[in-house]
């Protein structure tokens, strides 16, 4: 589903379906994102859809930043509230009914098969969106090289990551990668 035209429209209703299929949050979505933003309507490159994935991870707040951001890139401030309201409306509403429908039924058989589920689903999404942006930001060895030693550091010790963003930005603005 792409919309009628209006861009507005198109990130409004693209992004409330989006929201009711990314089980694990925002960034369980990103693969679908990134198709909508790049293969279908073409409104950005891999490179600024990195880009902006980057930043929406770097500010504090939610992670959801980044459907505030491709809305604006594509309508300015009205395509950023669209997109937002698209993308967190419906999942809060459907969040509501959840949460009271999940209290009503404490302790079902069901609840625990469903959360058994949905573990590995949620995982899945998002390395599946931790692959799309990584195949898009990755124009050069180094840069994959980059993103490998990031995704180790993260894993396997408890350094903060921030500081292997903070070298290979400067690494950037040297002119290495």
């Amino acid at each position: 589903m792409t919309g009628d035209g209006n861009p507005l429209w198109t990130l409004a209703v693209n992004f409330a379906f989006m929201s009711l299929f990314a089980i694990g949050g925002a960034n369980a979505a990103v693969p679908e994102m990134h198709r909508l933003s790049v293969s279908v309507m073409g409104w950005m490159t891999d490179r600024q859809f990195a880009d902006m994935f980057a930043m929406a991870q770097l500010a504090p707040g939610p992670n959801v930043l980044i459907v505030t951001l491709i809305g604006f890139h594509v309508a300015g401030l009205a395509g950023a509230v669209a997109a937002t309201a698209g993308m967190c409306g419906p999942a809060s509403i459907f969040a509501f009914w959840v949460a009271r429908t999940w209290d009503r039924f404490k302790g079902a058989k069901w609840q625990t098969v469903l959360q058994a589920a949905l573990v590995p689903l949620s995982l899945g999404l998002v390395a599946a969106s931790a692959y799309v942006v990584t195949k898009s930001a990755g124009q050069s060895a180094t840069a994959l090289a980059i993103t490998a030693v990031t995704a180790a550091v993260a894993l396997v010790t408890r350094f903060n990551p921030l500081w292997v963003f903070a070298v290979a930005a400067a690494m950037g603005a040297t002119g290495l990668v």
